[in-house]
């Protein structure tokens, strides 16, 4: 729990204001405060009053998924700008982290720090992946991972025709969204971060992974597209680092973990069922799709005016493209169809293995991965001069599964008492008893910070994050003398992204161009704090206005927030 005498204590709660990527990383217990924040936010309950979701109780879980993977998807972009949070750089955050952390597991996990994930997934250099190669090696941004209220306002922002977020955003967004709007059990929902990503498995039907804005079946998993290839690239090429619940959490850099171990243990199993397929024709001809370096080595036969006709089967996967339609499902048949007759020949195409035998093969039964036999049955029918049948064998059983590199399970297992909502039916409910469990679970306590309701929160970690680690407005505002600044705050939209007395943090104050006035008058200290930093700056008001004095003179600010203001012991740290 919070202790504003405790410096570890101070920088964790300061660190559910921020939220950065990596302060996630540090602090695995704020993805779930964000979800938390999230379920307790008026908008996400506002969201749930939308014409779309009408009558969305009446069908089944996939179907509610489905709808709010569609709100999601017309209503939020994915973003990965550096310059929406700013930067900072490796030297300050590994000192401002070494007293939770081995500097050196923290760079062999955290790709921020200097891991470059695996080198088949990252065969080019990662900053330029991430735009960091115009840095010197030392810079690292601060991805922040957004509120629903930041995500929201990203609408405000130029550019950005509707809200945004990155990928941990975006997976509390959606395990928050389909609590409270889709109203599937949060038991039934896993967080899941590499490295390099963060997403979600939903414990429904076969299992649905959430990634970025899109969802993904397990068909969807193993069909060889463009799409389904970057979903599998997390899963396939890197560890996983942090699996969250409302249960807890296990972590593969900390030996205690506070995740139940039976939902972790029901996670390992159903997940790996997910990813995993036997081989049938229509899974072989989604791998051909997916390894598109052996198509040239098969093709397929299609019955033309009443005589059998031949086509490269490179050819009609192309023709994929612009159809629906499919090779290796039952719409295969249309697929060829459509195809114009003088592309096909009259004969079989010398050097190729005809699709039609593989699939005569495959209706006497599918090939399972754990068979030697059925896997030695199939290396005879797919063996060809044109390519190493073993070494293609290998990549379709590879293909077929996969194999999570989840947190070790052999941890220091601490029972915490779970965070359940099943008995709540509101968003009053729900907010009353996470404040019943802020002395048993540090999670809800810190949901609260995540919820920025300085009311029911801390002020002095939100002043340290806001001073901190609040770069954009500093750098956006390097040519403004303090008139200037003090007056483009005052043009500023008076108005928060948040209700209540929930404050935004100086950045956001900057990105969205608005902001209340108590938000826009510790903007201000955050730049002028900053700029002079042996000065004596202070903050007064009455409830309804705001002072922020340096020196002898004062700029003042209306407030409708209603916050009494933080004592001068909350500005030192």
């Amino acid at each position: 729990m919070y202790c504003a005498d405790d410096t570890e204590s101070v920088e964790k709660y300061s660190s559910a204001a921020t939220l950065s990527d990596m302060e996630v990383f540090i602090f695995p217990e704020l993805m779930f405060s964000l979800v938390l924040a999230n379920i307790m936010s008026p908008l996400v309950w506002q969201w749930k009053k939308d014409p779309w979701f009408k009558d969305l109780g009446k069908k089944s879980p996939y179907r509610r998924l489905q709808r709010t993977k569609q709100f999601i998807m017309d209503c939020f972009s994915f973003n990965l700008d550096l310059d929406t949070w700013g930067l900072t750089n490796k030297k300050k955050e590994l000192k401002r982290f070494s007293s939770f952390v081995d500097e050196d597991i923290l760079t062999r996990s955290n790709a921020l720090f200097g891991y470059e994930g695996d080198k088949y997934y990252f065969d080019l250099d990662i900053r330029r992946h991430f735009g960091l190669d115009k840095y010197t090696s030392d810079i690292i941004p601060y991805w922040k991972t957004e509120t629903a209220e930041a995500m929201d306002a990203f609408k405000y922002k130029e550019g950005y025709p509707a809200g945004a977020g990155e990928c941990v955003s975006l997976a509390a967004l959606y395990t928050s969204l389909l609590f409270v709007i889709a109203e599937i059990p949060l038991s039934s929902m896993y967080m899941l971060a590499t490295p390099l990503h963060s997403q979600n498995f939903i414990d429904i039907n076969d299992g649905i992974i959430t990634n970025n804005r899109r969802i993904v079946t397990k068909n969807m998993w193993f069909n060889g597209t463009e799409m389904s290839d970057k979903t599998r690239r997390a899963l396939q090429n890197e560890k996983v680092t942090i699996v969250v619940n409302n249960t807890g959490y296990i972590h593969t850099m900390y030996k205690e973990a506070t995740i139940s171990p039976d939902s972790y243990r029901k996670l390992s199993k159903k997940l790996g069922q997910y990813l995993t397929t036997d081989i049938n024709f229509e899974i072989l001809a989604n791998f051909l799709r997916h390894n598109s370096k052996i198509q040239k080595c098969f093709q397929i036969a299609h019955k033309c005016c009443g005589k059998p006709r031949f086509i490269e089967s490179e050819k009609v996967f192309h023709y994929e493209h612009s159809s629906k339609l499919r090779i290796g499902d039952n719409t295969q048949e249309k697929l060829l169809h459509e195809i114009d007759e003088d592309e096909f020949y009259p004969s079989p195409i010398q050097g190729r293995i005809l699709l039609d035998d593989i699939e005569s093969f495959f209706k006497k039964g599918g090939v399972s991965l754990d068979s030697s036999c059925d896997i030695e049955n199939l290396k005879a029918h797919l063996k060809s001069c044109c390519y190493n049948v073993e070494e293609v064998i290998a990549d379709l059983k590879k293909f077929c599964r996969i194999e999570p590199d989840l947190p070790d399970a052999r941890k220091h297992w601490v029972e915490k008492e779970p965070l359940i909502f099943d008995k709540l039916s509101n968003r009053e409910e729900i907010i009353e008893y996470l404040e019943s469990m802020r002395d048993k679970n540090s999670v809800a306590d810190l949901a609260f910070s995540a919820y920025r309701d300085l009311e029911k929160s801390p002020w002095k970690p939100f002043l340290k994050a806001a001073i901190e680690r609040n770069p954009v407005s500093i750098e956006g505002s390097k040519d403004l003398d303090k008139e200037g600044l003090a007056e483009k705050l005052w043009l500023m939209e008076n108005e928060s992204i948040y209700d209540s007395s929930r404050l935004a943090q100086p950045d956001e104050v900057w990105n969205y161009n608005r902001g209340d006035g108590i938000e826009k008058a510790i903007c201000l200290i955050n730049i002028l704090k900053n700029r002079f930093p042996e000065d004596q700056i202070s903050l007064k008001g009455d409830g309804k206005k705001v002072c922020v004095a340096i020196g002898r003179k004062e700029y003042a600010f209306q407030t409708t927030k209603g916050l009494g203001l933080p004592k001068k012991s909350d500005f030192d740290f």
